[in-house]
C-alpha cells in the first residue's frame, strides 16, 4: 500500500456503528426474563413500601473533553447542554433523554431503546473531533425503585447518605450496591433509577427481594 494511502487511514476517524436491537422476528430477553416479571405483577403484591420495575432503555457512554464547537453540536443532537456540575443530571424538554454526570469527562445517556441507535448514528454524523460514544445498552439493564419504604432498602444496600439535603433529586451516584456495584439516580421524590450490569441483574433483584421482605415489595411492568 502506498505512502499515500497509510497517511489517508491514518487520518480517517474509524466508526463503527451498530444496531444492536435484534430483529423484529426475535425478541428482546430481559436478564431476568426466567422470572417473568410480568406474572409476578399480576398475581404478586398489589401493595407493599417498595414497587419494583425493569426499565427497557438504550444507554450510551460518551467520554470527550468538549471544545466549544463539539458543546454546540452535542446540545443540538441531545436538546440539553451536558451537565458539567459532578454527581448532576439533566433531561430533555420530552423526558426521553436523561445525560448523567459520571465523572470529569464521562456521561451516561440515556434514551429509549429504539433511539439508541439513531442517537449513535446523529453523533457520529454531525460531531468532530476526539471523543469516544459507546452503546452499553447490551452490557446493562436498568431497575426502578420506588415507594415509601424505598430509601430504608437502599441503605441496606450501599453506603451511600440519602438524605434530601445530601441526595436530591436529579443527584446521580456510582456506588457499591449489595456487593455489586450500580449507577444510582434520583428521579423524583421516592423513585430511584439503578443502572446495573446485566450479569449481575439476577443476583440483585433476589437480594432486594430480600431487602424488602420486611416493607412488602410490588412488582409493576
Amino acid at each position: 500500500m502506498s505512502d499515500v494511502n497509510n497517511e489517508a487511514l491514518e487520518q480517517a476517524p474509524i466508526k463503527l456503528v451498530m444496531n444492536q436491537l435484534p430483529a423484529i422476528d426475535v425478541p428482546f430477553e430481559s436478564p431476568l426474563h426466567h422470572v417473568e416479571l410480568a406474572k409476578i405483577a399480576e398475581h404478586g403484591e398489589s401493595q407493599g413500601g417498595v414497587v419494583f420495575r425493569e426499565l427497557s432503555l438504550g444507554l450510551l457512554t460518551l467520554r470527550c473533553t468538549p471544545n466549544a464547537e463539539q458543546a454546540t453540536s452535542i446540545e443540538a443532537i441531545l436538546g440539553v447542554a451536558l451537565p458539567s456540575k459532578p454527581l448532576t443530571s439533566v433531561s430533555s424538554a420530552s423526558g426521553e433523554l436523561t445525560v448523567m454526570w459520571i465523572s470529569p469527562d464521562e456521561w451516561l445517556l440515556q434514551v429509549p431503546q429504539d433511539k439508541a441507535f439513531e442517537l449513535e448514528t446523529r453523533f457520529f454524523a454531525e460531531v468532530g473531533g476526539h471523543y469516544s460514544l459507546v452503546n452499553v445498552s447490551g452490557g446493562n439493564t436498568v431497575f426502578e425503585l420506588s415507594g415509601e419504604d424505598v430509601v430504608k432498602v437502599l441503605k441496606k444496600s450501599t453506603p451511600i447518605d440519602f438524605h434530601d439535603s445530601e441526595f436530591p433529586v436529579g443527584k446521580v451516584v456510582s456506588s457499591v450496591f449489595a456487593k455489586s456495584g450500580a449507577t444510582i439516580c434520583r428521579t423524583a421524590e421516592q423513585s430511584y433509577q439503578l443502572v446495573v450490569r446485566r450479569s449481575f441483574a439476577d443476583y440483585l433483584w433476589l437480594w432486594l427481594q430480600d431487602a424488602s421482605k420486611e416493607y412488602g415489595l410490588t412488582v409493576t411492568c
